[in-house]
């Protein structure tokens, strides 16, 4: 071999190689839940349901769908160590939770709320839902021991538990590149259903309707100014005044735990 070949066979091993492997490594995702894309597409549609507009779930055919036992067989082995930003741990996280918040109601299927699994010492949200690498979670855990730790309210507008007052279960999979915009998203769709989110009663005494969860997670959104100034530019545009307006009392709806979905 000449010379000049010998010192192109050094650069291909000693540049080109490492760099090829270096560019692949950054352009792995974390975990690829195109499986859980096609479930959602697949089982949800839009309904009402007791009243309520909401995306709703089909539980009995989605338990049998073989492909959704494979996406929850293959989380048990996923690694964490390749989730690195915070966008990477929320999209991965919000996912996981409501893939296992499925799961649940699956496993226990039929049901009438998600509320009935668990029992008198221990409620559904401290039970194990779920498995990723190799580590048993509960929706509890995954929700406050991850998400909220995480600092961004707006989860709580994407974490969905299989319930008719929570809000819609997205049709599409969160993606660390999109989580922003999806979220801002999720909390205006959230905001805008009057039987779930918010309602105005302008009818004296003038009255503002939240979803609970704001009452519930009021701490999460203290770091934001309040629920109240978090949530003005999500809502709809003839609701914004009257987020200014004292004469308006705050309360908040009654929550349904039925099962959004069949």
């Amino acid at each position: 071999m000449s010379t000049q070949g010998s010192l192109i066979n050094k650069f291909l091993k000693f540049f080109l190689i490492p760099l090829f492997f270096l560019v692949s490594s950054t352009n792995v995702q974390a975990f690829d839940f195109s499986d859980w894309d096609l479930i959602l597409k697949k089982y949800i549609k839009s309904g009402l349901v007791e009243g309520v507009s909401i995306n709703t779930v089909a539980y009995g055919e989605l338990m049998k769908d073989p492909i959704f036992h494979r996406l929850v067989n293959n989380l048990k082995i996923s690694p964490l160590s390749r989730l690195t930003t915070k966008d990477e741990k929320l999209a991965f996280w919000i996912n996981v939770y409501n893939i296992f918040a499925v799961k649940v109601v699956t496993d226990n299927y039929p049901l009438s709320s998600i509320k009935d699994v668990g029992g008198l010492f221990k409620s559904v949200w401290k039970i194990r839902a779920g498995t990723v690498n190799r580590k048993e979670y509960s929706l509890g855990e995954i929700e406050h021991g991850i998400l909220r730790k995480i600092g961004d309210p707006r989860i709580h507008s994407a974490i969905v538990c299989a319930s008719i007052s929570c809000p819609d279960l997205s049709i599409e999979v969160y993606k660390s590149e999109k989580i922003d915009y999806q979220l801002d998203l999720q909390m205006r769709k959230f905001l805008a259903n009057p039987n779930k989110g918010m309602r105005i009663e302008d009818n004296k005494p003038l009255k503002i309707f939240l979803s609970p969860i704001f009452d519930w997670f009021a701490d999460d959104f203290e770091s934001r100014g309040g629920v109240l100034n978090f949530i003005k530019p999500y809502v709809l545009p003839e609701y914004k005044s009257a987020l200014n307006n004292l004469e308006y009392s705050i309360l908040y709806m009654d929550y349904n735990w039925s099962i959004n979905g069949s």
